[in-house]
């Protein structure tokens, strides 16, 4: 058995390290058979010495990231966590603070939190068209807003544009009261949501009535050519075989695409085949195109989410590919 203390300058840092209730402190003794005292502005670990080797990595590594001004989230310390056991690289923070997005003086830079999440972060930067496929939780339509708005912020689009399919419950939107914006509001809330989170509202309102952030139903985009802009196409589990490759071939010069889509969540009449099933099938291997498919594991809401996911795939066994094709 050894013994190792870590000493910091502050309390109050090691707590923003530590998470609260000194959650991160916890998985870390547990998962690497460690027993953790801290005090302070100290940490004392005792176990093996291979175990505090790990320990010492996974605090540098937590401890770069947090003086750079991130937030530790229970979802990150575990990323962290994770490559102690089974590296995926040497330099784990600076991995993800290299793909680090926005970030101002009241609003927190975006970070992936998960290996998943990492990959999609490297397709958009990389690639022309990504589909990040995958279930509910995944930060899958959350990072690709970030990704949209840093592009605009950088000036290498001119406008973003938000869409998704109208398929919610069998309802129509012309059976819905309200004008246009009141009829799509219910289904494009979710856009909405990563929109303001990300921006302050004033600066957020004065985008979208610019038009320089655009927010439309899927049937809207038919005889358009998006030049210069960020395009997201949000629950593309919903869109018809024949409405996803309307969708695609939209895409003018200068143009990038996000497609996001939960095969497991297809709300299409029975007998529909889903566009974003025909659209695994068959892009896999075009130039440009790049396919993230996100697991459980990759679910950064409450772990009982990861754990509601997990038992339904195992419920329904290859019931989620069968919805994926109807």
């Amino acid at each position: 058995m050894s013994t190792a203390t870590f000493n910091y300058e502050s309390p109050q840092f090691l707590q923003d390290l530590l998470g609260k209730q000194q959650s991160h402190l916890r998985a870390l003794g547990t998962a690497l058979d460690l027993k953790t005292t801290t005090r302070d502005g100290w940490i004392k670990l005792d176990g093996s010495e291979a175990s505090i080797a790990s320990a010492k990595a996974v605090l540098g590594e937590v401890e770069k990231l947090r003086r750079d001004g991130s937030e530790i989230t229970p979802a990150l310390f575990n990323l962290l966590l994770k490559n102690a056991s089974s590296p995926w690289t040497e330099n784990p923070a600076e991995n993800i603070l290299s793909l680090k997005l926005l970030g101002t003086a009241r609003k927190p830079a975006v970070l992936a939190k998960t290996r998943g999440q990492l990959e999609y972060l490297k397709a958009m930067r990389d690639n022309e068209v990504v589909f990040g496929v995958g279930p509910a939780g995944t930060g899958k339509t959350f990072l690709a807003m970030a990704q949209a708005l840093q592009a605009l912020r950088d000036k290498t689009v001119q406008r973003i544009v938000l869409t998704r399919p109208a398929v919610e419950a069998g309802e129509a939107l012309g059976f819905l009261p309200g004008d246009l914006n009141e009829k799509i509001f219910p289904y494009l809330r979710p856009l909405y949501d990563a929109l303001f989170e990300m921006m302050e509202n004033d600066e957020a309102e004065r985008l979208i009535e610019r038009k320089i952030v655009e927010i439309a139903p899927l049937a809207y985009m038919r005889g358009r050519t998006l030049k210069n802009s960020f395009v997201i196409l949000d629950e593309s589990q919903n869109t018809t075989t024949e409405q996803m490759f309307m969708f695609l071939t939209r895409l003018g010069e200068g143009s990038r695409c996000v497609v996001t889509g939960d095969p497991s969540q297809v709300d299409l009449r029975r007998g529909m085949r889903s566009g974003l099933a025909e659209a695994v099938q068959i892009l896999g291997k075009v130039e440009g195109i790049q396919f993230v498919k996100f697991d459980p594991s990759d679910v950064v809401r409450l772990p009982v989410v990861q754990r509601i996911i997990e038992a339904y795939r195992e419920h329904r066994g290859t019931g989620e590919s069968d919805s994926a094709q109807k």
